[in-house]
């Protein structure tokens, strides 16, 4: 067991969150069994973790990908079953956009497809289970690559950063928003105590689960900061690799072009 953050994203393969396990299938399912139960109080989870700014940090990611408003512009938004992210693309794009929501959580995608539907956006997006680490989509078939706080739940971040490599046409974008590295002195501790002693006492509260939400405080923990999570996207073949931090480095935005 290991409280320290991680150099390297191979370190996460085996870690759920400070507990080491016996292997990648094992992380995979507990990871799966976090987000069934999660599911559909998805959006307190996020508002819970990020104090509610997650869906300000979500719009940055929109903006910064700025999609054009042109038809035949696609992208693959990975983990991203409930449609967050999808959603603000295909707005941002004045709905010409067409995207595929991919998660490996069918409860997730449940949710997102009903929501799609009310806010009359399932002509634009078609939600798809999958592996992030094995995509059973095309080569060079996208024109972007989103993932929104899931990486750091995928045992093999390496594999999945290949995969989006991979599906994306050259000149295309990846863009990741996940928790990171606070980069403020005061603000760290005041993040810190707000993590581990607030956050599982409310989601036990709220959601009468306090196990889920320790696991995902820790696993930001140990998740690899801005500089070394940059460095894994330049190793899997992406160039102009760039961050940008939110809220004082609690979340940051990294993007990667393939050239």
């Amino acid at each position: 067991m290991s409280r320290t953050r991680v150099t390297g994203a191979e370190a996460m393969e085996t870690s759920y969150g400070y507990a080491t396990v016996a292997g990648r299938e094992e992380k995979q399912a507990r990871v799966n069994d976090v987000f069934h139960r999660v599911a559909e109080r998805y959006d307190l989870m996020n508002d819970l973790m990020s104090a509610g700014l997650h869906r300000a940090w979500k719009s940055a990611m929109a903006a910064w990908l700025a999609p054009p408003h042109r038809a035949g512009w696609r992208f693959v938004d990975v983990a991203g079953g409930t449609g967050d992210v999808a959603f603000r693309i295909v707005e941002a794009s004045r709905r010409r956009a067409e995207g595929t929501v991919l998660d490996i959580n069918a409860s997730m995608l449940g949710v997102g497809a009903e929501r799609a539907a009310k806010r009359r956006l399932d002509g634009n997006l078609v939600f798809v289970e999958g592996n992030a680490e094995e995509l059973k989509l095309p080569d060079m078939s996208f024109d972007a690559y989103t993932i929104a706080f899931g990486i750091r739940n995928v045992p093999r971040i390496d594999k999945a950063l290949s995969e989006a490599y991979r599906v994306l046409k050259p000149g295309g974008r990846f863009l990741c928003l996940e928790f990171s590295e606070v980069d403020m002195p005061v603000l760290d501790r005041v993040y810190e105590a707000w993590s581990f002693k607030a956050i599982p006492r409310i989601g036990e509260a709220v959601a009468n689960d306090r196990e889920s939400y320790e696991y995902l405080v820790e696993s930001i923990r140990r998740f690899p900061n801005q500089a070394n999570f940059a460095a894994a996207i330049r190793a899997a073949g992406f160039e102009r690799v760039a961050y940008r931090n939110l809220s004082g480095g609690i979340a940051a935005i990294h993007s990667g072009w393939k050239l």
